[in-house]
């Protein structure tokens, strides 16, 4: 078939790998050079044993000291908070026991293919090189908060999931360079990509040479034909396909609601910078629990990032954020100087009130299939994604139950 995809970030791409593994003809359009694309300069964990909705009660004791902090780990812009207030109230109904319940084991059930579809992805593409298993750290600031964690952890370890507390000086030993942590506990499957810009860019070129047409332009448009879907584009002519793959992240709800989808899809705004490489002397990724920031160690250079920002897709960046997030770090590593040279970036999280990205056939017209609002998991989840999306196509059945992915769960 002809399978158009809009949208060229990691879950479009990756997706265009699995169509053409199945034989189809694909095309991608995109829009050239769209800045904020959560692909570009993301933390570039594979966070598959992440379990949790962000609706929890972990971020809701968080909330009000967050809050307080106007260039804190979270914010809203006061212009903003109208056009919010229906994702915030979807938000806090998301928050219910029985909600975090079963998305809890709507993204495990989700996560659990994500590395090894991963896996076979890189393999099949000589690219397994992009992909650092070293392991995921989280720590604590004092051991209070660590204690909170238990119930977390414990359902981690429910579920199979590896999670080794840590004495100080076993977190001495391999993160020597971290001060003012109370608790520690490593993640040993946890795993990370050399840079996600790169690896996605590789994955293009890849796509490309196997015979993927990418078409530059914004698609505006998406409407049902006797013999097809067709695609209005901004500054081209129309374009025709069998099928269409709506994986256009944060831009994907406009197109949705054409097809009679009002998903309540928003931008978390993450800010993040990255030093020079071995800047921050970790040697894996770091969670730095209820402080909203991350680290990661990429071949480009050492990252540090987080921050959500509710402020749209128009608003400026404001890179007090992200000076505040390095400041933040320099608590635990008291030789980092945060306004050391480093590139500076802003982004756009498709973001979803109950964290569970949307993936399935529009209600209108089963030939349009969606894949974006994965959150802070995109990368994780790109490649399951992707050939959940191939299933579809196809007509196969579903290794998951994908009801709870629906865009007819709103």
């Amino acid at each position: 078939m002809r399978v158009t995809i809009v949208g060229a970030g990691i879950v479009g791409i990756a997706a265009a790998h699995a169509a053409l593994d199945r034989g189809h003809d694909v095309t991608i359009v995109d829009k050239e050079g769209r800045e904020g694309r959560a692909t570009d300069a993301n933390a570039g964990w594979i966070a598959h044993l992440d379990i949790m909705p962000l609706a929890s009660p972990k971020v809701w004791r968080q909330l009000p000291r967050w809050l307080a902090d106007p260039l804190g780990p979270l914010s809203i812009r006061p212009a903003y908070l109208p056009q919010l207030v229906p994702w915030l109230l979807r938000f806090l109904a998301a928050s219910g026991a029985d909600r975090i319940a079963a998305g809890s084991h709507a993204i495990r059930s989700l996560n659990a293919l994500a590395l090894p579809a991963w896996k076979t992805l890189l393999a099949q593409r000589g690219l397994d090189y992009h992909l650092r298993e070293q392991g995921i750290l989280s720590v604590w600031r004092n051991r209070a908060d660590f204690a909170r964690a238990s119930g977390v952890l414990a359902s981690q370890r429910a579920l199979g999931i590896d999670v080794q507390e840590l004495g100080p000086g076993d977190l001495a030993a391999i993160e020597p360079a971290l001060r003012n942590v109370e608790a520690a506990a490593l993640y040993p499957a946890g795993c990370h990509v050399s840079d996600p810009a790169i690896l996605a860019a590789d994955l293009l070129r890849q796509a490309v040479g196997r015979g993927v047409r990418f078409i530059s332009g914004q698609v505006n448009g998406i409407v049902p034909a006797p013999d097809g879907v067709d695609m209005r584009l901004a500054d081209a002519e129309p374009l025709g396909a069998d099928r269409v793959v709506v994986a256009a992240g944060a831009w994907s709800r406009p197109l949705a609601a054409q097809l009679g989808d009002a998903v309540p899809l928003d931008t978390e705004r993450g800010y993040n910078a990255t030093y020079q490489p071995g800047t921050f002397g970790l040697g894996r990724p770091v969670m730095f629990e209820g402080e909203g920031f991350v680290t990661t160690p990429l071949a480009i250079g050492d990252r540090v990032g987080g921050a959500v920002e509710f402020a749209g897709l128009d608003a400026p960046a404001d890179h007090r954020r992200t000076l505040a997030v390095a400041q933040r770090l320099r608590r635990f590593l008291p030789g980092f100087n945060p306004d050391a040279p480093a590139r500076r970036w802003m982004g756009f999280r498709p973001s979803i009130p109950d964290s569970l990205p949307v993936i399935g056939t529009a209600s209108r017209d089963g030939r349009v299939i969606y894949a974006f609002g994965h959150g802070h998991l995109g990368l994780t989840q790109a490649a399951a994604t992707a050939q959940l999306v191939a299933n579809f196509l196809d007509g196969n059945p579903q290794p998951i139950d994908i009801a709870p992915f629906s865009a007819g769960r709103f």
